[in-house]
């Protein structure tokens, strides 16, 4: 495993246990998260975020918060935290354990989720979620 491709994909997850909605949703506090993050994004970033089973992928840090508060919309609170990350070469699979509070619920629910990072030259390239994270595991040739 690639210790440092592990750490890029972890900077770019940030403090485990932050509820991302107003992060992402207030300008001033995106600004501010995001100077850090567009560090260690490649030049060529992307997302791939899946609508009605269509990929679209979303370009750059704006891209990224477009995903994110698209992602969002439904949540009042929501935070993650990492499970575990495996690394088989030039991508970082990172497993989490995710928490959310949909508007107007008392009720948080739990779940898991997967994202695999594409890292290069030492930057995130590409990151493409997944609902199951045995399918993440999957995508990079790997099986649980």
């Amino acid at each position: 495993m690639s210790q440092e491709n592990v750490e890029v994909a972890l900077a770019l997850i940030g403090d485990a246990d932050v509820d991302l909605v107003p992060l992402v949703r207030d300008d001033a506090s995106w600004a501010a998260a995001a100077q850090g993050v567009v560090a260690i994004l490649h030049p060529d970033f992307e997302i791939v975020g899946t609508v009605i089973g269509t990929e679209r992928p979303f370009v750059g840090i704006d891209g990224l918060r477009e995903f994110l508060l698209d992602w969002l919309a439904p949540w009042e609170a929501y935070r993650s935290e990492v499970v575990r990350t495996v690394d088989p070469g030039d991508q970082v699979v990172t497993i989490f354990r995710i928490f959310g509070r949909r508007e107007g619920s008392t009720s948080e629910l739990e779940s898991s989720a997967a994202w695999t990072c594409t890292i290069r030259d030492g930057k995130v390239a590409r990151i493409v979620g997944y609902a199951d994270p045995d399918e993440a595991l999957k995508a990079v040739g790997l099986e649980e």
